[in-house]
């Protein structure tokens, strides 16, 4: 089939946290005539015909691989979406600034507190970010607050982005009512209505000087077509913005011949588990927000966070260390249950990459540290302590050589749940917030773009995703994406010359 050729001033690969954002703040850009378009592999949902709620379909809609590819160990399980939006349709909106402590740790020349705070305060602002009402907080993120408290640890709401919520619980299905005040709700209908073109079912192979070598798709059974028709395309820009997240914005690059020492390299995904507490009476826990509290008593040393959560049966089942009697057991008793979601805080080490593997699919080679499981095996006996001190009966707690410890044994954790029973590959691990591939800097050695997110050496391509952390942002990294694609935003404005 023929190349078709399609002529823009800037292409944004991506409309997710970071490709959403650059196209709003260009979008004035396209409002005075500059041809502007947002390419993004999946397509556009509409709550009223797409969102079934069921787990299954919504997984094959929403994720790649069906929120189900493993990493080349089969150790760690990732999950990402394609859709207009990106994977903020299917987070739970939680919306955190970035502390100034990671910030130095990063040792990025521009990128301090002071120049992010106006821009977390604008997202904050356009996503309705606040905190839920103490009437609206269900059992599940109660309990987890009233363990803390008897415990005497820290423990903290979280601000989320929603607007009309009725409380589904299905957050990482995409939301069914469109509460959730993601970029596809917010920046990306503000970019279109100054001129910029969404291009969904798109995906790029390879981006060349000024140009962005692409594939349109057919769409997937009941969604609309885009405006072109399958096939091959080339589309020829003067600025070419990279958002395609931790895992494909460096696999494009590499696809296209960019070299780098750092390309794909210096992955970081806080490595997590979904822990459950069975409770001697039913609770409130997947009608209402899935995540209202979370608690850094253990993050400064232990180097691992506390959440509060919420999964309905399928996807807990799949995340649990057992099956048969046992399994069926507890997922009987799913109205008693509480879960806690563990994070441990994984460093920055070059040999944790994304690479092109045989056959086109992406290969995530990721090595879980011995310091990443003990922050687990830390975060799992912390959990159990803080299920029992909540009231719960009885905590499934990987780790602990058995599928289930009772309350009398509480404590005795620390000799029930131990490293040498925590085996890798038998405890289901997720990835919860993919980073780094991409990551800036000052030296080319270390680093694929510079502060503003220009690729090192290639003044026309930037990178605008969580692709370029240097290292964990050590919480939810959705509003830290959106504030940083703000700054690679300027540097494209500043570029082409033009104030705003």
């Amino acid at each position: 089939m023929s190349q078709r050729q399609l002529e823009y001033d800037i292409v944004i690969v991506g409309s997710g946290a970071g490709g959403g954002t650059v196209a709003k703040e260009l979008a004035p850009l396209a409002a005075r005539g500059a041809r502007i378009a947002l390419l993004e592999w999946g397509g556009r949902f509409d709550p009223t015909r797409h969102h079934s709620r069921l787990e299954l379909d919504m997984a094959q809609k929403y994720y790649f691989d069906w929120g189900g590819m493993q990493t080349k160990s089969k150790d760690l399980t990732l999950a990402f979406a394609r859709a207009v939006g990106g994977s903020t349709n299917v987070y739970t909106g939680t919306s955190l600034r970035i502390s100034q402590e990671v910030l130095d740790q990063w040792q990025i020349p521009g990128l301090t507190r002071q120049d992010l705070d106006p821009r977390f305060q604008k997202y904050e602002r356009e996503n309705n970010v606040h905190l839920s009402p103490e009437q609206e907080l269900n059992d599940n993120n109660k309990l987890f607050r009233l363990g803390c408290e008897r415990l005497g640890w820290e423990v903290t709401q979280f601000p989320v982005n929603t607007k009309n919520c009725v409380g589904l619980g299905t957050c990482n299905l995409g939301c069914a009512v469109g509460a959730k005040q993601g970029t596809a709700r917010v920046q990306i209908p503000e970019a279109e209505k100054s001129g910029v073109e969404v291009i969904p079912w798109c995906r790029v192979d390879k981006v060349t000087t000024h140009s962005v070598e692409a594939t349109i798709i057919p769409p997937l059974p009941g969604f609309d077509k885009g405006q072109y028709v399958p096939g091959p395309y080339r589309m020829m820009a003067k600025k070419i913005i990279l958002a395609a997240g931790a895992i494909h914005s460096p696999l494009v690059l590499e696809r296209s011949g960019f070299t780098s020492p750092a390309l794909g390299r210096y992955l970081t995904c806080h490595p997590a588990l979904i822990l459950v507490g069975q409770h001697p009476q039913s609770i409130t826990n997947v009608t209402g927000h899935p995540k209202s509290f979370y608690s850094e008593q253990f993050l400064a040393k232990q180097r691992f966070l506390l959440e509060s959560c919420m999964y309905f049966p399928f996807t807990l089942a799949k995340n649990l260390a057992g099956y048969g009697a046992d399994l069926d057991w507890l997922i009987k008793r799913f109205p008693q249950l509480q879960m806690i979601l563990v994070l441990a805080i994984d460093e920055a080490e070059k040999h944790n990459r994304v690479l092109w593997g045989r056959g086109g699919k992406p290969v995530v080679e990721y090595r879980i540290s011995q310091q990443t499981k003990r922050a687990l095996v830390q975060g799992v006996r912390a959990s159990a302590q803080l299920f029992f001190a909540a009231g719960a009966e009885r905590v499934h707690a990987p780790g602990a050589g058995r599928f289930l410890v009772s309350r009398n044994e509480a404590p005795r954790l620390d000799s029930i749940v131990t490293e040498d029973q925590f085996l890798l590959g038998q405890i289901s691990i997720a990835a919860a917030h993919l980073m780094g591939g991409c990551r800036m800097g000052t030296d080319p050695k270390t680093s694929v773009t510079d502060p503003w997110g220009r690729v090192h050496g290639h003044r026309h391509l930037y990178v605008a995703d969580a692709s370029l952390f240097p290292a964990a942002a050590e919480i939810n990294p959705y509003l830290s994406i959106m504030a940083i694609a703000d700054r690679v935003a300027q540097a494209v404005r500043e570029d082409l010359g033009v104030n705003s």
